[in-house]
């Protein structure tokens, strides 16, 4: 296996075309093709099918590039550092779904460390992608909640993508609402108080699975129901129609505004807070201290 390969094999992937990558890679199609093909065979396994259509990446292959890339990306670290002597800023990415206070954390962390020397990169995004972009390197940690509905399935997805959860902290159920909202003078709020109010929810998109749901109690069936997709718009929909979620209760008022409360509701329905890694990896320096950015919040928690 050659540092070349994975060049090719990524250049394959990136241009999702075997003579697309050829061009790009200025080399004749065939010479593209042997290369791969040694390159399955000493690995043993198969990175791409080979169809009239063209081609597609297999699981296994997904994973290989993931590693392809991660170690190209450090041997152009080396490079650029060691032999072109140029300054490559160092990267740190995190992935998590819509959590004020996780970006909130990012914040303070971006502010810790400055962005002279780093790139840095938030992907507030849905519940699949937040696991796979941990899977594919393009985030070294991936934000969410488990609990006793979803915790099963999550488990099992992430011990087939060697990848771990970390529990930070547990956390009880709210309903999130825009103070103008009748019920936000209440000190607990029922299911059936909030039935003639519409129910937001983050779209999942193609995953649109109960267990990536990122409200708890998402098998309930709801009298009025939204789905929305970015944190902003869900904002907007409380205060335009006095729409709610349901949400750990933590939340940072310096980013969502000072207009918006969190009420507890009448559950026993708990919410367990951690962090998405990759088995058997140490956490960079500046992920550890995202991870003590993120702890800050425990106490806002139950």
């Amino acid at each position: 296996m050659t540092l070349q390969q994975l060049r090719y094999a990524i250049a394959i992937a990136d241009c999702n075309s075997m003579n697309k990558a050829a061009q790009s890679l200025f080399v004749s199609q065939p010479s593209l093709s042997a290369s791969i093909r040694e390159l399955e065979n000493e690995i043993g396994i198969t990175i791409y099918k080979r169809t009239n259509r063209g081609i597609t990446i297999t699981p296994e292959g997904e994973e290989f590039l993931g590693y392809a890339r991660q170690v190209t990306e450090q041997y152009e670290l080396i490079n650029n550092k060691y032999v072109e002597k140029r300054n490559i800023k160092k990267k740190f990415s995190v992935s998590t779904q819509h959590y004020s206070f996780a970006v909130k954390a990012f914040v303070e962390t971006v502010k810790e460390f400055g962005m002279d020397e780093y790139e840095f990169a938030v992907h507030e995004t849905k519940t699949y992608e937040v696991i796979e972009n941990v899977k594919n390197f393009k985030s070294e940690l991936g934000i969410l909640y488990m609990n006793d509905f979803n915790g099963k399935v999550i488990s099992k997805i992430l011990d087939e993508n060697n990848l771990e959860f970390t529990e930070l902290f547990d956390c009880k159920t709210y309903v999130y609402l825009w103070e103008g909202n009748p019920l936000a003078k209440k000190e607990v709020i029922s299911m059936e108080d909030l039935q003639e109010y519409p129910c937001l929810s983050f779209d999942q998109g193609a995953n649109n699975s109960f267990y990536f749901a990122e409200e708890v109690l998402s098998t309930n069936v709801y009298k009025k129901i939204i789905k929305a997709n970015d944190r902003a718009t869900m904002l907007n929909l409380m205060r335009g129609l006095n729409g709610y979620t349901l949400c750990s209760g933590i939340i940072s008022e310096e980013l969502n505004g000072y207009d918006y409360k969190a009420v507890p509701l009448a559950t026993e329905e708990l919410m367990t807070i951690g962090y998405v890694s990759r088995k058997n990896s140490t956490l960079s320096h500046i992920g550890k201290k995202y991870v003590v950015e993120l702890m800050k919040f425990k106490d806002n928690a139950l």
